[in-house]
């Protein structure tokens, strides 16, 4: 009789281990996907300013016309992007679309001194920071979440209920592993 309470127990044991290793696994991946939409979210505040930052510049260089379609055409594939790796190379032909938009402000110092002009550039700074803290604490929830599945014994309880490894948002073109000009004013 006292086997079976030994049994009983260890199964019970390996039962509740079980469970508490889905839960964790079931907030993982529910973090990822929270962390995802955040980055959205940053992503949707550039795309919705980008606009604003292209008519300006367009008021003092009209007729720069194919760095303002490379902008337009990088932030439609941007917002058009359904896979991370869509989204990620997207994102970084839109920040050299971008990097080409402020290129030609750089010719123009009357743009660069309205204030209006000045509060856009801030705040698109502002929102690149937010994407990449964003970006940032993604990688880390799918670090742990990829971790867990893949770590043993907790691979068997992932692999029973079909959990699988994400991706890690990175950086998909050699232009954004290269640092930035320093500007000097």
């Amino acid at each position: 009789m006292s086997i079976f309470v030994a049994l009983g127990g260890v199964t019970i044991a390996v039962l509740l281990w079980g469970a508490l290793t889905y839960n964790r696994l079931i907030t993982l991946r529910t973090k990822a996907e929270e962390s995802w939409r955040d980055i959205d979210t940053q992503l949707k505040r550039r795309w919705d300013l980008i606009p604003s930052v292209v008519a300006a510049v367009q008021g003092y260089a009209a007729h720069e016309s194919a760095v303002y379609e490379n902008v337009a055409t990088a932030r439609t594939g941007s917002i058009e992007a359904s896979s991370l790796p869509e989204q990620a190379l997207a994102e970084a032909e839109l920040k050299e679309a971008m990097r080409s938009l402020f290129a030609v402000v750089e010719a123009y110092p009357e743009l660069q001194a309205l204030e209006s002009f000045m509060q856009f550039q801030q705040t698109l700074e502002q929102i690149e920071d937010a994407i990449q803290r964003s970006r940032h604490y993604y990688n880390a929830v799918v670090r742990d979440f990829n971790i867990q599945i893949e770590a043993f014994p907790r691979n068997y309880v992932a692999n029973l209920f079909g959990f699988h490894p994400r991706e890690f948002y990175s950086l998909t073109n050699e232009t954004e592993r290269t640092p930035p000009a320093a500007r000097y004013r």
